[in-house]
This record gives C-alpha cells, structure tokens and sequence, in this order.
C-alpha cells in the first residue's frame, strides 16, 4: 500500500469517527444541526431541566391575544450559519 492510498484510508476511517464526535457534542449542547445545499446551521434547543420552562422553551403570556415569550436558556444563545449555496431571486411573484 502507498502511503497516498494509507492517508486516504485512515482519513476515510476518520471521518464517521468525527460525525459521531459532533452529534455527541452538539446533543450534550442542545443544539441541532441542519444541513441543506443552501446553508449549515447549528441552532440552539431549550434545555429540558431548565427550571424556568421545564424544557418547554417558553410560556404563554399576554391577555386575549397572547404570545409566547421565549426563555433564556436557549433565545439568548447564538446561532451558527454558513451559506453554501445562494438562494435563487424571485424574478416574479410565485402566483
């Protein structure tokens, strides 16, 4: 074996080590990972032993018309995106 061919194995062996690595983090981080061929985003999730929410992410507040305010256990985390792929322009209006 050459060792072009050994470096291409041992980094293709490397590679579902480091997917397992990141899913692992990610989930101990509560945080989600979606991937599109527009962007990558890591996004934050609420804690489920947060004791404000108690992993709901928020609560209800307001009188007839209420909304929901978030919890800071995971609104006032940020947010990772990288932009792979432009997202094409509306040339005209979609009806």
């Amino acid at each position: 074996m050459t060792a072009r061919r050994l470096r291409v194995a041992l980094l293709l062996g490397a590679i579902p080590a480091a997917i397992a690595t990141a899913a692992a983090v990610l989930k101990a981080g509560h945080r989600t990972l979606n991937i599109n061929r527009h962007r990558i985003e890591i996004t934050a999730q609420p804690r489920p032993n947060c004791p404000r929410c108690h992993g709901d992410g928020g609560w209800w507040v307001g009188g007839a018309f209420p909304e929901m305010e978030a919890c800071g256990c995971w609104a006032d985390r940020r947010e990772f995106r990288v932009q792979l792929v432009p997202v094409p322009a509306w040339n005209e209006p979609p009806f």
